[in-house]
Formats: C-alpha cells, structure tokens, sequence
C-alpha cells in the first residue's frame, strides 16, 4: 500500500484561517499539494474527479482572499467541493466520502460550518447565495455571499431568474461563472488578465462611480442612459459579458482560473469593491493536472476506485447489462421500428444511454441542457404534433419540472413517454439523488399510467408498451445498477394497461410487489412456506392504473396481503389502501401492511444496507408478515441482530 502524496505545506492547513497565515507565493505549492490530495483520496473512495480537479486553485484563491465562513462560499452541483471540504476541516475524514457513516459526495449544512448550503441538484447557487447576501443586507451584518457555478448549470433558467433579482443584493454578491469547457469564453491569457484586474481595480470603479455622479448633475436622464450603455458597450467589447450586464452583474473577466497570479488581485478587488453584484468570469479545466483525467473524453467526471500512477479504473466483475442500458437498447429498436420516436434528455446522454440512441439517430435526439422544465414541455409540444417522446430524466431531476409533467402533460392528456432512470435507491449517491418519490407524484396525476419493471425483460416489454401507448402520458421506472440476468425478449410485447401478473401462487399470505424487489419478495416467499405460510408473489407491474381484479381476488382468498415498493409513503400501497377502504374489504378483517421507503431522508450507504434499513430486504418481509400475523420474529431476527 502506498502512504499518499507528501504534502508538508498542506499540513499545516486545517481550516481557511490557517491558510490565509500563508504567502501569496506559498499558494502555488499548496495547490499542488492539494491536487495530489484529491487525487489520491478519490481513488480510494471513488466518486466525482474531474470537476474538483478543475476548481483546485480556484478553491485555493477563494479560501485565501474571503474571509470564511463569515464569508458563505456556495458551491453549485456540490461534486466540485472536493477541495473545499479538504481545506475546511474535513482532510482527516476524506477517505470516506460517499462510504457509510463518512462525508457526502456533495455540500451539506450538517456536515460542516462552511457548507452554508447543500447542493447536488444545478442550478441552485445563485439563488441561495442571493437569499444569504440580502439577510446579511438587512441584518447589517459584515459577509458576502459567493456563488461558484459552472457554465453548465447556467443553462438552467433557475440561474437566470436569479440573476435578474440580484439587485436587490448590492455589493454583498459576488457570481463566480467557472466556465470549464470554453463553450463561453474566449481565448485567456495576459490581455484579458489585465483588463479583468483594470475593470475590478478600485481606481476604475472609483472613476466610473465618479464619471455616474458628474452625468447625473450634468446630463439630462436620457444622455445619461445613453452614456451608461456607451460605457457598458464598450467594456462589453474588450472583455465580453454584455449578457450578465443586462442582467444587471459588473462583468469581470475572463481569467485563467489556474493561474493564482491572475485570480488573487481580481478576487481581491471584488472582495472591496463597491460596486455590485459582480460576476467573475473564470476559465478553468475539467481533470487539470491529472493527465489521465485530461486525456480521457469525460475527464473523469465520475469515477470508481483507481490506479493513481496509471489511471486504469477498477473493473467490475462482468454481470448482466445495466437497466440504463437495457432501455437504451430496448428505445432504439422501437426507433428502428417507428420514426415518430424521439428522445430527449436533460444534460444526461450518458447517464440515461441515450448517447448510444444520439449515435444511431442523432436527429432524433435533443439534448436540452440542464433545463429539465424546458424538456418536459418540449416533449408535449411533440407529442401534440404526432410524435412519440421518449423524456429520459432520472428521478430525482424529474421532480425539478412537476408543473410541467401536471400542466402542460397530465390536463392535456399528451402522450408524453417517461423513461425515469435511478427509480429508488442510489446507495452512494444518498438522499440528493435518490429517486424516491415518482410514484407518489405521478400516480397521483389522472390520465397517467405509471410502469413499474421487475427486471430487465419487463423493461423491454415497458418501452414497447409506452411506444404504443397514444392516449396519454405514460411512465416507466427502472433502478440504478445491473439488471437480475434474466434472458430478453426476441420480440417485446405490448403489456395490457394496468394488468399485472402471478409469479407464483399460494393461499395464506399475498405478496404485491412493484418492481425490482420482486426477487426479495420471491425469496421472502420461500423462507415463508419453509414456515409453514403458503405465499403468493404478485408482479403488479402497474402503480397506475392499478390491477384491482387480480387485488380483489387475492383479498378474497388470502390472510394478509403486504405491499412493497421502493418508493416513499402515497404510492402504490397508499393507493391501494384507499382503494380496499372504498370497496370496505378492510372491514373484514384482512390485514393489511405496505413497506416502503422510510418516512427520512436516508443518508448513503451501500444499497443492501439501505434496503434492509427500509425492511424492503426479504428478512424484513418475513418480519412484516409475522408480525402481521402476530407470530414470534425474534428468531427470524436473531440473524440480523
């Protein structure tokens, strides 16, 4: 085993005070340092690389000039705060990142005085840090708020709203635009260096703050609009940035974003100016300094446990394909078959397989950017014409475009197809981005069949299903990870609505389950008959519209009947509850228990962990239904205790 790197001036910081007691020449080999820190833990741990790497001096410059946490730094999309939680306390505990019990992938208030605000979801920065700028404001209390947010969270309008209410936040604001694949700026280098610490310097805004207030005794109001555009024009032209000027920002930059000896005395000027909001525009590099990272096309974005000297990431043991890939291919033979079918995904090609469905039919996939409200509604705008869109988004993001999925969908009854990729747990990923509550808010929704597929062949047939599927919005829901290794179908086939299927059959206890913990509930099933409890499994396959023959049925001939989804209370079980009160079954004496999600927001761990905490494990079946039936579960227990 290695030691890791040596790192004698990083260890001597272990909070923002202490780095700020270092000399401006002394930043250089602390960034280093850092950086090989970083590269070093992560490897251990696996996790988000690319991005921290990209923002190391940047993190650096900021920690050294702010006076945090007094000054709240926010991060947007947390997997770049990598660096910062290294440098604010938390080096001793990096090695656990995203592990049990150890530090979050992401920002989070809980975990530290200088996590003024957790974020995982995009496009959220601006906005918060507006919210802590204008308390500050009002208060009288010294602090800025900065705002660090990468150019693809700026293609979220959430971002944009924010910025045209900045304002009201004056000179407490500062934006940092870390701009990390070029698609904004231009060229960097001593030029515009110079003209970004000109336009902050002190001199300048003091002699353009000079210039305002001579117009305005001088100039009738109209030539001193005029002169104000002259002006913003002008410096437009030499440095860029007209767009955040209207928005009503003082554009700084561009400035490299790795060079320390350009980054200080800008950030130091916007630290006293007093002018504001300002927005600093910086150019950095996804994966900088590791040359594996800056060689490879995703720059390491995301990244299992690694090699540090080579790069080569760890080989998972072959299995079966991945949900996400199933669908991939499941949605691009439906394409071959049918050329209405389009795809449409929010910023995440990779991430839900629609790249390899780009690569076979690139004009019939839109990427739309991190804009999953925008994605939604296009995709009603589709289906309106005739077309059929498939909107890839995992879970969680979906939440981010509800109104869309009710307003502009749902009411209209448009045939919207949703392929809601991370349904359930996400082990590593934790509570940001675990997709717990889809069935709850869609099935909700009238006009919405909402699809639930137990392995990778149901999924098949799932996709088949949506695509034929024109008399309104239909969802299909799928895990993170890798299917169970069943066999696809040749030929998919087109599954009634609302119809779901006998796995197997039995007389005392009835087993509904919803997707993929079908194959605890086959597992619960067999420890039940072993007990002497003939069990029937039941594959619902439908959230909405749910299979009340094949319910009423099995009410009728079994003792209890337990629900089980990986989703949170007011989904399948809380429907099916509802629908057992009306129809008065619950007043014979069945008994009746639903598992689901627990009523928390679970913290990350490994996904068997965090199943048998939510009792969604065949153990915690077993259990429910002893208890149900009021038998002693110690024994079962003893095993788990």
């Amino acid at each position: 085993m290695t030691k890791g790197p040596v790192t004698p001036l990083l260890d001597t910081v272990s909070t923002p005070a202490d780095l700020r007691k270092l000399q401006p020449d002394q930043l250089r080999q602390l960034a280093d340092e850092l950086r090989a820190e970083m590269v070093d833990a992560v490897s251990v741990t696996g996790g988000h690389l690319g991005a921290g790497l990209g923002v190391v001096e940047l993190t650096v410059a900021l920690h050294y000039v702010f006076e945090t946490p007094r000054d709240t730094l926010i991060w947007d999309v947390g997997h770049q705060a990598y660096p910062h939680k290294i440098l604010t306390g938390r080096r001793d505990r990096i090695r656990t990142l995203r592990q049990g019990g150890g530090l979050s992938g992401f920002t989070k208030r809980s975990e530290s005085e200088y996590d003024p605000f957790g974020a995982a979801h995009s496009s959220t920065s601006i906005s918060a840090a507006l919210g802590f700028a204008v308390a500050n404001k009002l208060a009288g209390t010294p602090g800025k708020a900065i705002a660090v947010i990468g150019d693809g969270a700026m293609s979220a309008g959430m971002a944009y709203e924010a910025m045209n209410n900045a304002e009201a936040a004056g000179n407490r604001l500062v934006v940092i635009l870390n701009d990390n694949d070029m698609s904004i700026a231009p060229p960097v280098g001593a030029l515009s260096a110079y003209l970004a610490r000109l336009v902050s310097s002190e001199s300048f805004l003091g002699l353009r703050g000079v210039a305002k207030r001579v117009a305005k005794k001088l100039l009738p109001q109209r030539l001193q609009r005029a002169a104000e555009r002259a002006e913003e024009y002008a410096r437009g032209m030499a440095t860029g940035g007209t767009l955040f000027e209207e928005l009503g920002f003082y554009y700084v930059g561009p400035i490299d974003g790795h060079n320390l000896d350009h980054l200080l005395p800008v950030l130091e000027n916007v630290r006293d100016a007093e002018h504001g909001p300002i927005l600093v525009h910086v150019v950095t590099q996804k994966g900088k300094g590791y040359a594996p990272a800056e060689a490879a096309a995703d720059k390491y974005h995301g990244v299992v446990k690694f090699d540090v000297v080579t790069g080569a990431q760890a080989k998972a043991p072959a299995g079966p394909p991945s949900y996400t890939a199933t669908f991939a291919k499941a949605l691009m033979a439906e394409a071959a078959r049918d050329d209405r079918i389009v795809a449409i995904t929010a910023a995440m090609p990779s991430g839900t397989g629609l790249d390899k469905f780009q690569a076979a039919y690139p004009d019939r996939t839109f990427d739309v950017g991190i804009a999953e409200q925008h994605a939604v509604t296009f995709a009603a705008g589709l289906a309106a014409q005739g077309y059929r869109p498939f909107c890839a988004i995992y879970s969680t993001f979906l939440q981010r475009a509800y109104d869309q999925v009710v307003h502009d969908v749902a009411i209209q009854n448009l045939p919207v197809r949703f392929g809601i990729d991370r349904a359930g747990l996400v082990g590593a990923d934790g509570s940001t981005h675990a997709g717990s509550f889809d069935v709850t808010y869609l099935a909700t929704l009238p006009n919405m069949v909402v699809m639930a597929a137990a392995d990778e062949a149901e999924l098949v047939h799932m996709v088949h299903t949506a695509a034929l599927h024109d008399s309104g919005p239909i969802a299909v829901r799928y895990p993170r990870g890798e299917g169970t290794g069943v066999p696809l179908p040749a030929e998919p086939q087109a599954l009634p609505i609302g119809k779901g299927r006998l796995a197997r059959e039995g007389k005392k206890v009835a087993i509904l389950s919803l997707g993929t913990r079908l194959t605890e509930a086959l597992k619960a099933a067999d420890e039940l008959d072993a007990k002497g409890l003939s069990t029937t499994v039941a594959d619902m396959r439908f959230a909405k519209p749910i299979d009340y023959d094949l319910v009423r049925k099995l009410a009728a001939t079994h003792e209890v009947v337990l629900t089980v989804e990986e989703g949170a209370i007011g989904g399948f079980g809380a429907h099916l509850l509802t629908w057992l009160s009306d129809e008065g079954l619950l007043d014979a004496g069945l008994k009746v228990r639903t598992l689901r999600l627990p009523d928390i927001f679970q913290e990350h761990h490994k996904p068997e962990v965090q199943y048998a905490e939510a009792k969604l494990d065949a153990a915690g079946m077993v259990e429910t239904v002893l208890s149900a039936l009021r038998h002693n579960s110690v024994k079962v227990l003893g095993a788990r205790a």
